[in-house]
């Protein structure tokens, strides 16, 4: 604003003097200096004239009347530079600038502001340097161009100079300067200085220099501040002007002040502001945020004039609060209406179809942004990548990323994240590599979403490169990556890593606390999981749904029965949380696990809601261990009904039968299971070195086969002698006990540890994942192993982590 003021500067007297009586007379003068009677014509009026032109953009016609002009004076050139330079044109600005016979300090104030005003930091103090070579000194004015150019580039060091020439040129109380330096000292995070100024100043009658220290603690986060700061104002006599109701209406928004905000209003509608354009989109913007929608609906319906910008709030309103209904109304509305509907409201548009699902409109929107001319738009591009991501169209998604010319961060991050979303995380590892090679810089949320990846498909060794990437990038002390960081090693089995980065984070939120409770639980240290959510409680953090259920699990992989009981009863009457179908499961597994099937069974027909097919599930495992055939067979009649394509209550009902003897009973699920089409997956075990080496049972496809079998074979002959005794059990197929021993010797983690042991040192750890429940002849197997091998061995099932030493598990033998 200060720099507009100053390329305006030798027009002022002409603006508030004349401007009025000369209205309607401009073709008039044209016409007369045209002709030959030029020499009676105003030069007064000619200017004025001139810079009317300039102000309607007509550049060409603005020149002409300049060439013709006979007599020239200082403001003939003043006009001349300050319209060029407004209308972008700096060259021709500068090209007239030089052609200027007597130079005066508004000459070289005109040039520097019109630099100032386009964020050309060279040429701007060029200009001042030679400025002062030319015997011109810089004013406030000089300053408070430079000033403003500082706090629109983020120059703080130079602004810094330049505060020290005010003092030094006894400037710095100026309102002009001081005013440009509250804005700079704000917008360049440096809130304590900008206070400390606006406080010195000791007559404070501007409304500009309120205005910029309320937009100030506004912009560095201070709502609170800039409330006493408007209210101050107030009490000052000071009218607050159209730039100062939306600064203090973004303040009340972000802290959500509603009653402040409202009251605001109330002086908006004294002032007789309410119908400016920022100011209603600012009040929009407010309700809309603190979720009073009604209040928003009235001040869009009472508005003069159509203001897009005050319908995209209503909008981002909607779709925050959940009414994706009202929001998809309010756009056809616009759209109805002959708004312009711009790069800001489809973002919020497509928003909505994220969580409706709603394909066939999704599309329609799109074929809108295409027809419109934004699909090159990126935030409608990058809003469309997320769209069609969320709704599981990763072929759209792509198709969109392809198609833009010039893809930024977000773009990469949004179908990084797409990938991810819809279980693709080898193709968002190497989209990352892409973004990489690309030069693109990872932000927290793509450094996040390919920590996400390298979770689920637990590569290790690829999450501590991205650890190592995101400190590179400043990304240390981001939360959203600390916890996924975090919640990465845990669920790489690294769970002393994990610890590490939780007791480094400064700021710990309840997803932090949440994801090191379930890490504790899922790597067989409950106890741990216990006491870090005593610690969170003494800190303060209310528990939601998700770490109770966390909590419940750490329970359960303890067989922690009555702490356990304690914890769900306390959910409702304690932490206010009503216990869902996922407490429920999680309740029955405990109790199923440790074998107290009847009260599980009591627990399932006391829920007030239709158990789903996680309870239902939870009960058919437990089943399945203690040998419950009559319960288990209720349990899976349930799940086939709920889950009529899921093999798993058919392979768990298999399993139990075969358990107990049943062999028929077994083979015939298994043939219902052929008729109806459904496969069980294989089970498989792999382990990462270098490259990812993946076992099934009795598999002889690796290029070391020879190797491994004749390893496996010693490893066996030397557990037999430390007391590992073949358990038959877990044979599922009828066949003789020599056969069933066989059997179970070459189960596939008994296959990748024998890999490990030939090929990985003696110190480093062994780590192998399984895609499906280990069974208990290899749990007993690999416990003698590690005793027998001295080796620590990580064996991570679908249920959970083994870590397995000197004979023992970190499970205590309960999984």
């Amino acid at each position: 604003m200060l720099c507009k003021s100053n390329l305006l500067l030798s027009n002022w007297f002409y603006g508030s003097f004349l401007r009025r009586k000369l209205l309607g007379r401009n073709h008039c003068i044209h016409n007369a200096v045209v002709s030959s009677s030029v020499n009676t014509t105003s030069k007064l009026n000619i200017n004025i004239h001139l810079h009317e032109l300039f102000k309607a953009g007509k550049i060409n016609e603005a020149c002409q009347l300049f060439d013709k002009m006979p007599e020239r004076d200082a403001f003939s050139w003043n006009i001349m530079i300050v319209g060029h330079a407004n209308l972008g044109r700096l060259n021709e600005a500068r090209i007239i600038f030089n052609e200027v016979p007597n130079k005066s300090s508004i000459t070289w104030n005109s040039i520097i502001s019109g630099y100032c005003g386009h964020g050309c930091e060279n040429e701007a103090f060029e200009l001042l340097w030679l400025m002062q070579y030319d015997g011109f000194k810089p004013n406030h004015f000089t300053l408070g161009s430079l000033i403003g150019m500082c706090s629109k580039l983020g120059l703080i060091q130079t602004g810094e100079q330049l505060h020290s020439y005010a003092v030094k040129a006894q400037l710095d109380s100026n309102v002009v300067v001081v005013t440009g330096l509250v804005d700079m000292y704000a917008k360049c995070s440096c809130i304590v200085e900008a206070e400390y100024l606006f406080k010195m100043v000791p007559s404070k009658r501007s409304p500009v220099l309120w205005t910029a220290m309320i937009t100030g603690y506004s912009h560095s986060g201070c709502g609170h501040k800039a409330m006493e700061c408007f209210r101050d104002m107030l009490l000052e006599g000071i009218q607050p002007n159209e730039f100062t109701f939306p600064a203090i209406l973004t303040a009340c928004a972000a802290v959500s002040a509603l009653c402040f905000g409202k009251q605001v209003h109330g002086c908006i509608l004294k002032c007789g502001l309410v119908d400016n354009v920022f100011v209603e989109s600012a009040l929009v913007d407010i309700y809309a945020k603190c979720r009073d929608l009604e209040s928003a609906k009235a001040v869009i319906e009472s508005a003069e004039v159509d203001n897009s910008i005050s319908w995209n709030s209503m909008i981002v309103g909607c779709v925050k609060d959940g009414f994706i209904e009202g929001a998809l109304s309010l756009f056809k509305r616009m759209h109805g209406r002959s708004m312009k509907i711009d790069n800001f409201t489809y973002p919020s548009v497509l928003n909505c179809f994220t969580s409706s699902m709603d394909a066939w409109n999704a599309m329609s929107t799109h074929c809108l942004v295409i027809k419109s001319g934004f699909e090159d738009d990126n935030l409608v591009s990058n809003a469309l990548i997320d769209m069609y991501g969320k709704q599981g169209n990763i072929g759209c998604a792509l198709k969109v990323f392809n198609n833009m010319p010039n893809k930024d961060v977000i773009s990469w991050t949004s179908l990084v994240i797409g990938y991810t979303h819809n279980l693709l995380h080898e193709e968002a590892l190497k989209l990352f590599s892409d973004m990489r090679t690309a030069g693109i810089l990872p932000d927290e949320f793509s450094t996040s979403g390919i920590l996400s990846a390298c979770a689920a498909l637990t590569v290790l060794e690829l999450g501590q490169q991205v650890h190592v990437i995101s400190m590179k990038s400043g990304l240390a002390s981001s939360s959203p990556v600390n916890n996924t960081l975090l919640s990465m090693y845990a669920k790489c089995g690294c769970i002393e890593e994990a610890d590490r980065i939780f007791n480094k984070m400064q700021e710990r939120e309840l997803v932090t606390w949440t994801a090191l409770m379930v890490g504790y639980a899922q790597n067989g240290q409950a106890k741990h999981s216990i006491k870090l959510f005593e610690e969170m409680i003494a800190c303060g953090l209310k528990p939601d749904s998700v770490t109770l259920t966390g909590l419940l699990f750490a329970c359960s992989h303890a067989g922690l029965v009555e702490l356990g009981q304690y914890y769900f009863e306390a959910m409702d009457k304690v932490y206010g949380v009503k216990p869902g179908p996922e407490h429920h499961a999680c309740m029955i597994d405990l109790l199923g696990r440790s074998g107290k099937i009847t009260e599980a069974q009591k627990l399932l027909n006391q829920m007030a809601v239709k158990p789903d097919a996680s309870v239902w599930k939870s009960l058919l495992a437990a089943c399945r261990v203690h040998g419950n055939v009559e319960l288990a067979e209720r349990s899976a009649k349930h799940l086939f009904e709920l889950e009529p394509l899921n093999a798993v209550p058919y392979i768990l009902l298999a399993n139990t039968y075969s358990a107990a003897g049943k062999w028929k009973d077994a083979a015939s699920i298994r043939r219902l299971m052929k008729l109806k089409g459904l496969n069980k997956e294989p089970g498989h075990s792999w382990i990462v070195m270098n490259k990812v080496h993946a076992f099934a049972s009795e598999d002889r496809s690796h290029p070391r086969t020879a190797e491994i079998y004749s390893k496996l074979d010693e490893i066996i002959n030397l557990i037999k002698k430390a007391g590992y005794v073949p358990d038959t059990k877990f044979a599922l197929h009828d066949v003789d006990d020599e056969n069933k021993e066989h059997g179970l010797a070459y189960h596939s983690e008994k296959l990748a540890v024998a890999f490990a042991l030939l090929t990985l040192l003696p110190t480093k750890p062994i780590r192998i994942f399984k895609n499906i429940r280990t069974c208990g002849d290899c749990h007993a197997a690999m416990k003698c192993i590690s005793k027998v091998y001295d080796r620590h061995i990580v064996l991570r099932d679908s249920n959970c982590f083994h870590h397995f030493k000197q004979g023992a598990c970190s499970c205590n033998d309960y999984w």
